[in-house]
């Protein structure tokens, strides 16, 4: 049966963010370490990998250590050192892709399955389960139906699903584009984002289909308004997207789900938060005001006609206003709303007239009263593309918005009862708070009767009630008996109380345990895994071996497929968003049966990609080869540090008996 509580899963980019994260809501962090996570330009520090750990354990929240990308055989050792060093230091679990990593002596440490281990199955999740994984996340493409076939199978390891945050538009770890062309490989934490860009399209017949578009970038996932259905199907964890993103984008999003989240929980018995403590926002969140391509629920309820942003991958912002005046050296505008208000620095955006996405930041706001302003540019005027009266205006960044995230925007407390009463030749102080964790503390005093009881009770309480930099709050404060108590005295038992309280918590928290594989080990569903499955090093390859497969082929990475092979694969159908699709002509009168899924080719700068169509499973192949000039890089490199890793072995003919 799936686990009762649900868990909010923010990313960091850093210990700060990290922070705030859980400040914010989150019950559980990701964030890359020193080395060896899927986003390299998002690496820690362990001291402030275990700062950030002993904040989140306060609350009762867990630290996830991405260790995700696949690895070499001569990195293998720093990285089972780097797993023993996140144990040591306090983190939760490991969050992983290549498999060679199990093959390995690392702590007792709880194992999650990436993004990049591609589980769009039943027979994968239940396999990874098997294999020793407690939890782990499904494809983004999967719709409910799908994720409750996984649910039914999988009933021991906790089902993650992304619900917010840009998309790739392959499924995770099945993408080699960024390698092909730059030799930077998205299985070792550094993409390119070739899907990016700009491509031209071009049928079997050479016409052009979609000139210069972004054919191959989606908009942003946002799962809003599936959060019930995703727990009916059995998901528990809901995991925000953007270790690259910054602080204002975190407290955001994570306060944003949060609310649902906690809108969800009220009335029922079956299902609770994962971690402990309230939050209190200073904002009302709105995922709309950060950095977005517009937003899209993917395949959760099917395929749908609009997921692409193919105009622009930017951010366009929220709709601000129209021009109503182009002068020499500014412009005005009046905005939609009286209560909008422009600001020094904010940052305007508009389409031209080749639906081109244009912008200019504001150097000077200048309000001329009513809906009405004048905006002197920080760019020349003649440089400000198609921008004349009655162009519609956005605003892709808001200076009052992003300073009021910039300071402290939430609180997050526990909730604690206190009870006080008198004991012997001094007075005793209880609390317990919300998980039932109690801290009992004593202290002698002169037992004074009160001249005003009413108004020393309400003196004690106020004393009592002081949690304010602490992470409690209290919830009832029960006094018994009229005595005077001095405030200082009173103050010093609750902290005494407090910190006896925090200890207790501390004594209480359990590390999550590390599931135990099944023996034998369970067959890998598949006999036969090509460069798709991404073994990289010879203990992967081990792994496999041990779950029964007979034929492993090397990872893209080593540079053994040469000629033409699938570099992506993707739910995405370029010919569907285009209305190409045949299965969209049916029922079209003078139509059906006229469009067949002939190949069509995307041309970009020097390269050339054929989008290939394998219909019955309704699947995009994006085909291509690898530059020389990444292969000539290569070899440089391997000559100047040497490098290991698995090379394909030639299959063994069976002896003739």
């Amino acid at each position: 049966m799936p686990r009762p509580d649900l868990e909010l899963l923010a990313p960091a980019r850093d210990a700060d963010i990290g922070i705030e994260a859980v400040n914010h809501g989150a019950d559980a962090v990701y964030i890359g370490g020193p080395a060896f996570g899927a986003r390299d330009k998002a690496g820690n520090s362990l001291a402030d990998l275990e700062r950030l750990a002993q904040h989140a354990h306060r609350f009762g929240a867990r630290i996830f250590l991405t260790l995700n990308t696949i690895l070499r055989d001569d990195e293998l050792e720093a990285a089972r050192t780097l797993a023993w060093d996140a144990w040591n230091i306090g983190l939760d679990a490991l969050i992983v892709q290549d498999m060679g990593l199990l093959e390995l002596d690392l702590p007792p440490i709880q194992l999650h399955a990436s993004t990049q281990t591609d589980i769009r199955t039943p027979e994968k999740a239940r396999f990874l389960q098997d294999s020793g994984f407690s939890q782990m996340v499904l494809a983004r493409e999967l719709t409910l139906p799908q994720i409750r076939a996984v649910a039914a199978q999988v009933t021991e390891a906790t089902l993650e699903f992304f619900i917010h945050g840009a998309l790739c538009v392959a499924y995770s770890g099945q993408c080699f584009i960024s390698h092909a062309h730059t030799g930077r490989s998205a299985n070792r934490g550094n993409c390119s984002q070739e899907c990016r860009l700009p491509y031209t399209v071009t049928d079997a017949a050479g016409r052009i289909v979609a000139h210069e578009k972004h054919v191959l970038s989606l908009k942003d996932n946002d799962q809003s308004a599936n959060l019930a259905a995703l727990v009916e199907a059995g998901v528990r964890s809901f995991k925000i997207e953007g270790r690259y993103k910054d602080l204002g984008y975190v407290k955001n999003v994570t306060a944003h789900y949060r609310r649902l989240l906690d809108t969800l929980l009220e009335g029922r018995n079956d299902l609770k938060r994962a971690s402990s403590g309230r939050c209190r926002f200073d904002f009302v969140p709105d995922p709309a005001r950060n950095f977005n391509r517009g937003a899209t629920d993917y395949f959760v309820n099917g395929r749908l006609d609009d997921i692409g942003a193919f105009d622009t991958p930017k951010h366009a912002g929220l709709p601000l206003g129209h021009v109503t005046r182009v002068a020499r050296e500014h412009f005005e505008l009046e905005t939609d709303s009286a209560e909008t208000l422009l600001h020094n620095g904010d940052a305007l955006t508009w389409v031209d007239l080749h639906g081109e996405l244009q912008g200019v930041p504001v150097n000077i706001a200048t309000h001329l009263g009513g809906r009405h302003w004048r905006v002197l540019p920080n760019a020349e005027m003649a440089a400000l593309k198609h921008l004349r009266p009655g162009t519609a205006l956005s605003r892709n960044r808001d200076m009052a918005w992003e300073r009021l995230l910039a300071r402290k925007s939430a609180e997050r407390r526990i909730a604690l009862d206190l009870h006080w009463h008198a004991d012997g030749a001094g007075f005793v102080l209880v609390a317990v708070d919300e998980d039932g964790h109690q801290a009992t503390v004593r202290a002698e005093h002169t037992l004074e009767p009160a001249r005003d009881p009413a108004r020393a009770r309400d003196a004690l309480r106020e004393s009592l009630g002081k949690l304010g930099t602490t992470i409690f709050e209290p919830r009832s404060i029960t006094i018994e008996g009229d005595a005077f108590v001095p405030a200082s005295f009173a103050n010093g038992l609750r902290r005494d109380a407090v910190a006896a309280l925090e200890a207790a918590r501390a004594a209480a928290f359990e590390r999550l345990p590390r599931a135990v594989p099944v023996a034998p080990p369970v067959p890998y569903p598949e006999d036969t895994l090509s460069y798709l499955a991404n073994v990289y090093n010879s203990k992967a390859a081990a792994f496999y071996a041990r779950h029964g497969v007979k034929v492993i082929a090397a990872a893209y990475e080593s540079h053994e497929e040469l000629g033409e092979v699938p570099l992506m694969i993707t739910k995405h159908c370029v010919r569907f968003s285009l209305s190409l699709c045949p299965k969209q002509a049916k029922g079209v009168i003078g139509v059906q049966g006229t469009l067949r899924a002939e190949p069509l080719t995307l041309v970009s700068g020097g390269d050339t990609l054929t989008l290939r169509f394998d219909c019955k499973p309704c699947e995009m192949h994006v085909v291509g080869r690898m530059r020389k000039s990444v292969l000539r890089d290569a070899a440089r490199e391997a000559a100047a540090v040497p490098m290991q890793f698995y090379r394909t072995r030639p299959a063994r003919t069976p002896a003739a008996s």
